[in-house]
Protein backbone atom coordinates (compact mmCIF):
# COMPACT_ATOMS: atom_id res chain seq x y z
CA UNK A 1 0.00 0.00 0.00
CA UNK A 2 1.78 3.16 -1.18
CA UNK A 3 2.16 6.07 1.19
CA UNK A 4 0.14 8.96 -0.19
CA UNK A 5 -1.11 12.13 1.41
CA UNK A 6 1.83 12.73 3.75
CA UNK A 7 1.00 15.74 5.91
CA UNK A 8 1.89 19.17 4.59
CA UNK A 9 3.85 19.55 1.33
CA UNK A 10 5.97 21.94 3.35
CA UNK A 11 8.05 20.28 6.07
CA UNK A 12 7.55 23.21 8.43
CA UNK A 13 4.51 21.78 10.15
CA UNK A 14 2.67 24.86 11.31
CA UNK A 15 -0.75 23.53 12.23
CA UNK A 16 -1.70 21.27 15.10
CA UNK A 17 -3.76 19.21 12.66
CA UNK A 18 -0.72 18.43 10.51
CA UNK A 19 1.32 17.37 13.52
CA UNK A 20 -1.48 15.15 14.85
CA UNK A 21 -1.94 13.50 11.46
CA UNK A 22 1.79 12.80 11.29
CA UNK A 23 1.72 11.40 14.83
CA UNK A 24 -1.36 9.27 14.03
CA UNK A 25 0.46 7.62 11.12
CA UNK A 26 3.66 6.93 13.04
CA UNK A 27 1.86 5.54 16.10
CA UNK A 28 -0.61 3.35 14.23
CA UNK A 29 0.91 2.43 10.87
CA UNK A 30 1.61 -1.12 12.09
CA UNK A 31 -2.15 -1.76 12.16
CA UNK A 32 -2.19 -1.77 8.37
CA UNK A 33 1.47 -1.95 7.34
CA UNK A 34 4.40 -3.75 9.06
CA UNK A 35 7.23 -1.43 10.08
CA UNK A 36 9.71 -2.77 7.55
CA UNK A 37 7.18 -2.40 4.71
CA UNK A 38 6.26 1.07 5.94
CA UNK A 39 9.91 2.15 5.75
CA UNK A 40 10.28 0.63 2.29
CA UNK A 41 7.27 2.66 1.13
CA UNK A 42 8.78 5.80 2.66
CA UNK A 43 12.06 5.09 0.87
CA UNK A 44 10.25 4.64 -2.46
CA UNK A 45 8.25 7.82 -1.85
CA UNK A 46 11.46 9.82 -1.43
CA UNK A 47 12.98 8.33 -4.58
CA UNK A 48 9.75 9.09 -6.48
CA UNK A 49 9.74 12.68 -5.19
CA UNK A 50 13.37 13.00 -6.29
CA UNK A 51 12.25 12.57 -9.90
CA UNK A 52 10.00 15.61 -9.68
CA UNK A 53 11.26 19.09 -10.38
CA UNK A 54 10.50 22.40 -8.71
CA UNK A 55 8.74 23.21 -5.43
CA UNK A 56 6.38 20.22 -5.60
CA UNK A 57 9.21 17.67 -5.60
CA UNK A 58 11.04 19.55 -2.85
CA UNK A 59 7.87 19.76 -0.76
CA UNK A 60 7.30 16.01 -1.00
CA UNK A 61 10.88 15.26 0.03
CA UNK A 62 10.47 17.63 2.95
CA UNK A 63 7.33 15.75 3.99
CA UNK A 64 9.28 12.47 3.79
CA UNK A 65 12.01 13.97 5.99
CA UNK A 66 9.36 15.07 8.50
CA UNK A 67 7.95 11.55 8.62
CA UNK A 68 11.35 9.92 9.13
CA UNK A 69 12.32 12.38 11.86
CA UNK A 70 9.09 11.75 13.72
CA UNK A 71 9.39 7.99 13.22
CA UNK A 72 12.92 7.85 14.66
CA UNK A 73 12.02 10.17 17.53
CA UNK A 74 9.04 7.98 18.44
CA UNK A 75 10.55 4.52 18.03
CA UNK A 76 14.10 5.05 19.30
CA UNK A 77 15.10 1.94 21.30
CA UNK A 78 12.42 -0.27 19.74
CA UNK A 79 14.36 -0.20 16.47
CA UNK A 80 16.87 -2.55 18.07
CA UNK A 81 14.26 -5.29 17.66
CA UNK A 82 13.09 -4.48 14.13
CA UNK A 83 14.63 -7.00 11.77
CA UNK A 84 15.55 -5.38 8.47
CA UNK A 85 14.52 -1.86 9.54
CA UNK A 86 18.09 -0.70 10.18
CA UNK A 87 19.26 -1.18 6.60
CA UNK A 88 16.28 0.66 5.12
CA UNK A 89 16.66 3.60 7.49
CA UNK A 90 20.36 3.79 6.76
CA UNK A 91 19.77 3.85 2.98
CA UNK A 92 17.05 6.49 3.30
CA UNK A 93 19.23 8.55 5.61
CA UNK A 94 22.08 8.52 3.06
CA UNK A 95 19.69 9.57 0.28
CA UNK A 96 18.43 12.50 2.33
CA UNK A 97 21.87 13.63 3.47
CA UNK A 98 23.12 13.63 -0.14
CA UNK A 99 20.21 15.78 -1.32
CA UNK A 100 21.67 19.27 -1.70
CA UNK A 101 18.28 20.97 -1.98
CA UNK A 102 17.19 19.60 1.40
CA UNK A 103 20.52 20.26 3.03
CA UNK A 104 20.52 23.90 1.87
CA UNK A 105 16.92 24.66 2.83
CA UNK A 106 16.61 22.48 5.92
CA UNK A 107 20.07 22.37 7.42
CA UNK A 108 18.73 22.29 10.98
CA UNK A 109 16.43 19.35 10.23
CA UNK A 110 19.03 17.29 8.36
CA UNK A 111 21.43 17.80 11.26
CA UNK A 112 18.66 16.64 13.60
CA UNK A 113 18.25 13.55 11.43
CA UNK A 114 21.99 12.89 11.66
CA UNK A 115 21.84 13.14 15.46
CA UNK A 116 18.87 10.77 15.69
CA UNK A 117 20.47 8.16 13.45
CA UNK A 118 23.63 8.40 15.57
CA UNK A 119 21.61 7.99 18.78
CA UNK A 120 19.17 5.25 17.76
CA UNK A 121 20.70 1.76 17.91
CA UNK A 122 19.91 0.33 14.50
CA UNK A 123 19.94 -3.42 13.99
CA UNK A 124 21.95 -3.82 10.77
CA UNK A 125 22.81 -7.49 10.06
CA UNK A 126 25.90 -6.92 7.91
CA UNK A 127 27.64 -4.85 10.53
CA UNK A 128 29.64 -6.39 13.36
CA UNK A 129 27.60 -7.47 16.33
CA UNK A 130 27.63 -5.10 19.32
CA UNK A 131 29.40 -6.23 22.50
CA UNK A 132 27.32 -8.45 24.76
CA UNK A 133 24.99 -6.59 27.07
CA UNK A 134 24.82 -6.83 30.82
CA UNK A 135 22.48 -9.57 31.97
CA UNK A 136 19.30 -7.99 33.37
CA UNK A 137 17.10 -9.31 36.18
CA UNK A 138 13.37 -9.74 35.67
CA UNK A 139 10.93 -10.26 38.52
CA UNK A 140 10.83 -13.10 41.03
CA UNK A 141 11.63 -15.79 38.44
CA UNK A 142 15.06 -14.56 37.41
CA UNK A 143 16.08 -11.57 39.50
CA UNK A 144 19.17 -11.23 41.62
CA UNK A 145 18.74 -10.06 45.21
CA UNK A 146 21.49 -7.46 44.84
CA UNK A 147 19.64 -5.77 42.00
CA UNK A 148 16.21 -5.26 43.57
CA UNK A 149 17.13 -1.75 44.74
CA UNK A 150 18.40 -0.61 41.36
CA UNK A 151 16.32 1.68 39.18
CA UNK A 152 14.37 -0.29 36.61
CA UNK A 153 15.30 0.12 32.95
CA UNK A 154 13.36 -0.92 29.87
CA UNK A 155 13.73 -4.45 28.54
CA UNK A 156 14.24 -5.32 24.90
CA UNK A 157 13.95 -8.70 23.22
CA UNK A 158 17.71 -8.88 22.65
CA UNK A 159 18.48 -8.40 26.35
CA UNK A 160 19.92 -11.38 28.16
CA UNK A 161 18.58 -12.77 31.42
CA UNK A 162 19.33 -15.64 33.77
CA UNK A 163 16.57 -18.21 34.12
CA UNK A 164 16.03 -21.35 36.16
CA UNK A 165 14.43 -24.26 34.35
CA UNK A 166 13.26 -27.02 36.69
CA UNK A 167 13.17 -30.77 36.30
CA UNK A 168 10.33 -33.06 37.52
CA UNK A 169 12.32 -33.79 40.73
CA UNK A 170 12.60 -29.99 41.35
CA UNK A 171 16.30 -29.86 40.64
CA UNK A 172 17.11 -27.11 38.16
CA UNK A 173 19.59 -25.76 35.66
CA UNK A 174 20.36 -22.07 35.26
CA UNK A 175 20.63 -20.85 31.70
CA UNK A 176 21.51 -17.54 30.14
CA UNK A 177 18.99 -16.59 27.48
CA UNK A 178 17.71 -13.75 25.34
CA UNK A 179 14.38 -12.38 26.55
CA UNK A 180 12.93 -13.08 23.10
CA UNK A 181 14.29 -16.64 22.93
CA UNK A 182 11.99 -19.29 21.52
CA UNK A 183 10.97 -22.40 23.41
CA UNK A 184 13.21 -24.38 21.07
CA UNK A 185 16.20 -22.16 21.96
CA UNK A 186 15.52 -22.54 25.69
CA UNK A 187 15.29 -26.32 25.41
CA UNK A 188 18.52 -26.32 23.42
CA UNK A 189 20.29 -24.50 26.26
CA UNK A 190 18.78 -26.86 28.85
CA UNK A 191 19.81 -29.90 26.82
CA UNK A 192 23.35 -28.58 26.58
CA UNK A 193 23.44 -27.97 30.32
CA UNK A 194 22.20 -31.47 31.01
CA UNK A 195 24.75 -32.81 28.53
CA UNK A 196 22.08 -34.59 26.53
CA UNK A 197 23.13 -35.91 23.18
CA UNK A 198 21.50 -34.41 20.09
CA UNK A 199 18.08 -36.00 19.68
CA UNK A 200 15.79 -35.90 16.63
CA UNK A 201 12.72 -33.73 17.22
CA UNK A 202 10.36 -36.67 16.78
CA UNK A 203 11.89 -38.90 19.45
CA UNK A 204 9.61 -39.58 22.44
CA UNK A 205 12.42 -38.85 24.93
CA UNK A 206 13.09 -35.35 23.63
CA UNK A 207 12.37 -32.57 26.11
CA UNK A 208 9.28 -30.39 26.26
CA UNK A 209 8.89 -27.07 28.10
CA UNK A 210 5.98 -26.60 30.49
CA UNK A 211 4.81 -23.60 32.54
CA UNK A 212 3.55 -24.83 35.93
CA UNK A 213 1.49 -22.49 38.14
CA UNK A 214 1.30 -22.66 41.93
CA UNK A 215 -2.24 -24.05 41.57
CA UNK A 216 -0.85 -27.02 39.65
CA UNK A 217 -2.18 -25.80 36.30
CA UNK A 218 0.15 -26.76 33.45
CA UNK A 219 0.62 -25.20 30.02
CA UNK A 220 2.62 -27.02 27.37
CA UNK A 221 4.64 -24.44 25.41
CA UNK A 222 5.05 -24.98 21.68
CA UNK A 223 8.57 -24.95 20.11
CA UNK A 224 7.85 -21.89 17.95
CA UNK A 225 6.61 -19.71 20.85
CA UNK A 226 8.96 -16.94 21.90
CA UNK A 227 9.24 -14.31 24.65
CA UNK A 228 7.67 -16.73 27.15
CA UNK A 229 9.44 -15.34 30.22
CA UNK A 230 7.28 -12.26 30.68
CA UNK A 231 4.03 -14.20 30.17
CA UNK A 232 4.53 -16.47 33.18
CA UNK A 233 2.22 -16.02 36.15
CA UNK A 234 3.44 -14.61 39.46
CA UNK A 235 4.42 -17.98 40.96
CA UNK A 236 4.73 -19.97 37.74
CA UNK A 237 7.94 -21.70 36.74
CA UNK A 238 9.36 -23.37 33.66
CA UNK A 239 9.83 -27.13 33.75
CA UNK A 240 11.63 -29.31 31.22
CA UNK A 241 10.65 -32.96 31.02
CA UNK A 242 9.93 -35.76 28.60
CA UNK A 243 6.35 -36.20 27.38
CA UNK A 244 5.97 -39.19 29.67
CA UNK A 245 6.76 -36.97 32.66
CA UNK A 246 4.19 -34.26 31.88
CA UNK A 247 1.37 -35.58 34.08
CA UNK A 248 3.64 -35.99 37.10
CA UNK A 249 4.72 -32.35 37.23
CA UNK A 250 3.78 -30.57 40.47
CA UNK A 251 4.47 -27.00 41.74
CA UNK A 252 7.57 -26.23 43.74
CA UNK A 253 7.04 -26.92 47.47
CA UNK A 254 7.70 -23.31 48.48
CA UNK A 255 4.81 -22.17 46.31
CA UNK A 256 2.23 -24.20 48.24
CA UNK A 257 3.57 -23.83 51.79
CA UNK A 258 2.60 -20.86 53.96
CA UNK A 259 3.81 -19.63 57.33
CA UNK A 260 1.22 -17.53 59.19
CA UNK A 261 2.56 -14.79 61.43
CA UNK A 262 3.71 -11.18 61.50
CA UNK A 263 5.50 -9.99 58.38
CA UNK A 264 7.21 -6.77 57.35
CA UNK A 265 3.87 -5.04 56.66
CA UNK A 266 3.19 -4.82 60.41
CA UNK A 267 6.42 -2.91 61.04
CA UNK A 268 6.23 -0.23 58.35
CA UNK A 269 4.24 2.98 58.10
CA UNK A 270 1.50 3.16 55.44
CA UNK A 271 2.98 6.40 54.06
CA UNK A 272 6.32 4.70 53.44
CA UNK A 273 4.75 1.68 51.76
CA UNK A 274 2.47 3.81 49.57
CA UNK A 275 5.29 6.12 48.47
CA UNK A 276 7.56 3.19 47.60
CA UNK A 277 4.74 1.53 45.68
CA UNK A 278 4.24 4.71 43.68
CA UNK A 279 7.97 5.22 43.07
CA UNK A 280 8.46 1.64 41.86
CA UNK A 281 5.37 1.60 39.67
CA UNK A 282 6.40 4.92 38.14
CA UNK A 283 9.74 3.31 37.19
CA UNK A 284 7.92 0.37 35.60
CA UNK A 285 5.39 2.62 33.86
CA UNK A 286 8.17 4.78 32.43
CA UNK A 287 9.82 1.67 31.00
CA UNK A 288 6.75 0.84 28.88
CA UNK A 289 7.16 2.34 25.42
CA UNK A 290 3.93 3.96 24.25
CA UNK A 291 3.90 1.68 21.19
CA UNK A 292 3.75 -1.39 23.44
CA UNK A 293 0.10 -0.55 24.13
CA UNK A 294 -0.66 -0.70 20.41
CA UNK A 295 1.32 -3.91 19.85
CA UNK A 296 -0.19 -5.65 22.88
CA UNK A 297 -3.79 -5.14 21.74
CA UNK A 298 -3.53 -5.23 17.96
CA UNK A 299 -0.83 -7.80 17.33
CA UNK A 300 -1.30 -10.43 20.03
CA UNK A 301 1.42 -13.05 19.83
CA UNK A 302 3.18 -11.27 16.98
CA UNK A 303 3.67 -8.17 19.10
CA UNK A 304 4.97 -9.95 22.17
CA UNK A 305 8.58 -9.02 21.56
CA UNK A 306 7.72 -5.34 21.87
CA UNK A 307 5.48 -5.72 24.95
CA UNK A 308 7.79 -7.18 27.60
CA UNK A 309 7.71 -4.07 29.81
CA UNK A 310 3.93 -3.78 29.61
CA UNK A 311 3.49 -7.44 30.50
CA UNK A 312 5.76 -7.04 33.52
CA UNK A 313 3.74 -4.03 34.68
CA UNK A 314 0.51 -6.04 34.36
CA UNK A 315 2.12 -8.88 36.29
CA UNK A 316 3.11 -6.43 39.01
CA UNK A 317 -0.48 -5.17 39.29
CA UNK A 318 -1.64 -8.74 39.87
CA UNK A 319 1.19 -9.26 42.34
CA UNK A 320 0.13 -6.28 44.47
CA UNK A 321 -3.48 -7.50 44.50
CA UNK A 322 -2.41 -10.94 45.74
CA UNK A 323 0.04 -9.37 48.21
CA UNK A 324 -2.81 -7.56 49.99
CA UNK A 325 -4.89 -10.74 50.25
CA UNK A 326 -1.87 -12.80 51.32
CA UNK A 327 -0.86 -10.43 54.13
CA UNK A 328 -4.39 -10.23 55.53
CA UNK A 329 -4.97 -13.99 55.44
CA UNK A 330 -1.60 -14.82 57.03
CA UNK A 331 -2.47 -12.64 60.04
CA UNK A 332 -4.04 -14.94 62.65
CA UNK A 333 -4.96 -12.47 65.40
CA UNK A 334 -8.37 -10.82 64.70
CA UNK A 335 -7.37 -7.47 66.23
CA UNK A 336 -4.14 -7.27 64.23
CA UNK A 337 -5.99 -8.35 61.12
CA UNK A 338 -8.47 -5.48 61.51
CA UNK A 339 -5.54 -3.09 61.98
CA UNK A 340 -4.05 -4.48 58.79
CA UNK A 341 -7.26 -3.74 56.88
CA UNK A 342 -7.06 -0.19 58.23
CA UNK A 343 -3.44 0.10 57.11
CA UNK A 344 -4.21 -1.10 53.59
CA UNK A 345 -7.07 1.40 53.28
CA UNK A 346 -4.62 4.13 54.33
CA UNK A 347 -2.13 2.89 51.73
CA UNK A 348 -4.82 3.03 49.05
CA UNK A 349 -5.75 6.59 50.10
CA UNK A 350 -2.14 7.78 49.88
CA UNK A 351 -1.62 6.09 46.50
CA UNK A 352 -4.71 7.91 45.22
CA UNK A 353 -3.29 11.16 46.59
CA UNK A 354 -0.02 10.37 44.77
CA UNK A 355 -2.11 9.96 41.58
CA UNK A 356 -0.96 6.35 41.43
CA UNK A 357 -4.22 4.78 40.38
CA UNK A 358 -2.54 1.50 39.44
CA UNK A 359 -1.50 0.84 43.06
CA UNK A 360 -4.81 2.24 44.34
CA UNK A 361 -6.83 -0.15 42.17
CA UNK A 362 -4.60 -3.12 43.01
CA UNK A 363 -4.88 -2.58 46.78
CA UNK A 364 -8.67 -2.11 46.64
CA UNK A 365 -9.06 -5.25 44.51
CA UNK A 366 -6.91 -7.15 47.01
CA UNK A 367 -9.24 -6.13 49.84
CA UNK A 368 -12.20 -7.09 47.64
CA UNK A 369 -10.80 -10.58 47.09
CA UNK A 370 -13.58 -13.01 48.02
CA UNK A 371 -11.32 -14.77 50.53
CA UNK A 372 -10.80 -11.43 52.36
CA UNK A 373 -14.21 -9.81 51.96
CA UNK A 374 -15.92 -12.84 53.56
CA UNK A 375 -14.12 -12.21 56.89
CA UNK A 376 -17.19 -10.59 58.46
CA UNK A 377 -15.89 -10.61 62.05
CA UNK A 378 -12.68 -8.89 60.97
CA UNK A 379 -14.45 -6.19 58.95
CA UNK A 380 -16.80 -5.51 61.89
CA UNK A 381 -13.80 -4.49 64.01
CA UNK A 382 -12.92 -1.77 61.51
CA UNK A 383 -13.81 1.79 62.65
CA UNK A 384 -16.81 3.29 60.85
CA UNK A 385 -14.65 6.04 59.32
CA UNK A 386 -12.56 3.47 57.46
CA UNK A 387 -15.58 1.41 56.43
CA UNK A 388 -17.07 4.51 54.81
CA UNK A 389 -13.77 5.41 53.16
CA UNK A 390 -13.42 1.92 51.72
CA UNK A 391 -16.97 2.06 50.36
CA UNK A 392 -16.00 5.26 48.52
CA UNK A 393 -12.96 3.48 47.11
CA UNK A 394 -15.14 0.60 45.93
CA UNK A 395 -17.44 3.08 44.21
CA UNK A 396 -14.44 4.63 42.46
CA UNK A 397 -13.32 1.24 41.14
CA UNK A 398 -16.86 0.18 40.20
CA UNK A 399 -16.94 -0.77 36.48
CA UNK A 400 -20.56 0.41 36.10
CA UNK A 401 -21.28 2.83 33.24
CA UNK A 402 -17.90 2.10 31.70
CA UNK A 403 -15.92 3.04 34.83
CA UNK A 404 -17.59 6.46 34.95
CA UNK A 405 -16.37 7.35 38.47
CA UNK A 406 -12.76 6.45 37.71
CA UNK A 407 -12.78 8.38 34.42
CA UNK A 408 -14.14 11.49 36.12
CA UNK A 409 -11.39 11.39 38.74
CA UNK A 410 -8.48 10.78 36.38
CA UNK A 411 -9.70 13.43 33.93
CA UNK A 412 -9.11 16.07 36.61
CA UNK A 413 -5.56 14.94 37.38
CA UNK A 414 -2.51 16.68 35.99
CA UNK A 415 0.70 14.76 35.21
CA UNK A 416 2.47 12.82 36.54
CA UNK A 417 -0.25 10.15 36.70
CA UNK A 418 -0.05 6.36 36.82
CA UNK A 419 -3.33 5.11 35.31
CA UNK A 420 -4.96 1.75 35.91
CA UNK A 421 -3.26 0.19 32.89
CA UNK A 422 -5.66 -2.75 32.34
CA UNK A 423 -8.42 -0.21 31.66
CA UNK A 424 -6.26 1.51 29.03
CA UNK A 425 -5.89 -1.86 27.29
CA UNK A 426 -9.63 -2.48 27.60
CA UNK A 427 -10.32 0.83 25.85
CA UNK A 428 -7.89 0.00 23.05
CA UNK A 429 -9.44 -3.45 22.66
CA UNK A 430 -12.89 -1.83 22.35
CA UNK A 431 -11.54 0.48 19.64
CA UNK A 432 -10.04 -2.49 17.83
CA UNK A 433 -13.08 -4.74 17.97
CA UNK A 434 -15.64 -1.97 17.56
CA UNK A 435 -14.45 -0.72 14.18
CA UNK A 436 -12.72 -2.07 11.09
CA UNK A 437 -9.14 -1.17 10.19
CA UNK A 438 -10.11 -1.10 6.50
CA UNK A 439 -13.33 0.27 5.01
CA UNK A 440 -13.97 -0.35 1.31
CA UNK A 441 -10.29 -1.20 0.85
CA UNK A 442 -9.11 2.06 2.42
CA UNK A 443 -7.49 2.60 5.82
CA UNK A 444 -10.01 3.72 8.45
CA UNK A 445 -8.40 7.03 9.45
CA UNK A 446 -10.95 7.63 12.23
CA UNK A 447 -9.96 4.38 13.93
CA UNK A 448 -6.26 5.20 13.66
CA UNK A 449 -6.86 8.65 15.13
CA UNK A 450 -8.84 7.21 18.07
CA UNK A 451 -6.08 4.71 18.82
CA UNK A 452 -3.40 7.39 18.59
CA UNK A 453 -5.39 9.69 20.89
CA UNK A 454 -5.42 6.97 23.56
CA UNK A 455 -1.66 6.56 23.20
CA UNK A 456 -1.17 10.32 23.46
CA UNK A 457 -3.05 10.17 26.77
CA UNK A 458 -0.30 7.86 28.07
CA UNK A 459 2.25 10.36 26.78
CA UNK A 460 0.52 13.16 28.67
CA UNK A 461 0.44 11.18 31.94
CA UNK A 462 4.24 10.88 31.77
CA UNK A 463 4.99 14.41 30.53
CA UNK A 464 6.27 15.53 33.94
CA UNK A 465 8.63 13.77 36.35
CA UNK A 466 7.44 12.18 39.58
CA UNK A 467 8.79 13.89 42.69
CA UNK A 468 8.32 12.16 46.04
CA UNK A 469 10.06 13.27 49.22
CA UNK A 470 11.52 10.08 50.69
CA UNK A 471 14.39 9.98 53.14
CA UNK A 472 17.53 7.96 52.44
CA UNK A 473 18.11 5.75 55.49
CA UNK A 474 18.66 2.07 56.30
CA UNK A 475 14.97 1.83 57.24
CA UNK A 476 14.04 3.44 53.93
CA UNK A 477 16.12 0.89 51.99
CA UNK A 478 14.59 -1.98 53.96
CA UNK A 479 11.07 -0.80 53.10
CA UNK A 480 12.09 -0.29 49.49
CA UNK A 481 13.42 -3.85 49.27
CA UNK A 482 10.24 -5.22 50.88
CA UNK A 483 7.95 -3.39 48.45
CA UNK A 484 9.94 -4.59 45.43
CA UNK A 485 10.08 -8.24 46.50
CA UNK A 486 6.62 -9.24 47.68
CA UNK A 487 6.14 -12.90 48.53
CA UNK A 488 2.55 -13.72 47.61
CA UNK A 489 0.08 -16.58 47.33
CA UNK A 490 -1.65 -16.49 43.95
CA UNK A 491 -3.53 -19.78 44.39
CA UNK A 492 -7.13 -18.75 45.11
CA UNK A 493 -8.00 -22.17 46.56
CA UNK A 494 -5.19 -21.83 49.08
CA UNK A 495 -6.33 -18.30 49.96
CA UNK A 496 -9.84 -19.64 50.67
CA UNK A 497 -8.40 -22.41 52.86
CA UNK A 498 -6.61 -19.78 54.95
CA UNK A 499 -9.77 -17.67 55.09
CA UNK A 500 -11.92 -20.54 56.39
CA UNK A 501 -9.34 -21.38 59.05
CA UNK A 502 -9.55 -17.80 60.30
CA UNK A 503 -13.36 -17.51 60.24
CA UNK A 504 -15.10 -20.76 59.42
CA UNK A 505 -18.68 -19.50 59.65
CA UNK A 506 -18.43 -16.02 58.10
CA UNK A 507 -20.78 -15.27 55.24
Amino acid sequence: MPIHGLPSPSYKIKSTYSYILLDDIVLTHSLFLPTEKFLQELHQYFVWAGGMEGPEGLGRKQACLAMLLHFLDTYQGLLQEEEGAGCIIKDLYLLIMKDESLYQDLREDTLRLHQLVETVELKIPEESQPPSKQVKPLFRHFRRIDSCLQTRVAFRGSDEIFCRVYMPDHSYVTIRSRLSASVQDILGSVTEKLQYSEEPAGREDSLILVAVASSGEKVLLQPHEDCVFTTLGINSHLFACTRDGYEALVPLPEEIQVSPGDTEIHRVEPEDVANHLTAFHWELFRCVHELEFVDYVFHGERGRRETANLELLLQRCSEVTHWVATEVLLCEAPGKRAQLLKKFIKIAAICKQNQDLLSFYAVVMGLDNAAVSRLRLTWEKLPGKFKNLFRKFENLTDPCRNHKSYREVISKMKPPVIPFVPLVLKDLTFLHEGSKTFVDGLVNIEKLHSVAEKVRTIRRYRSRPLCLDMEASPHHLQTKAYVRQFQVIDNQNLLFELSYKLEANSQ
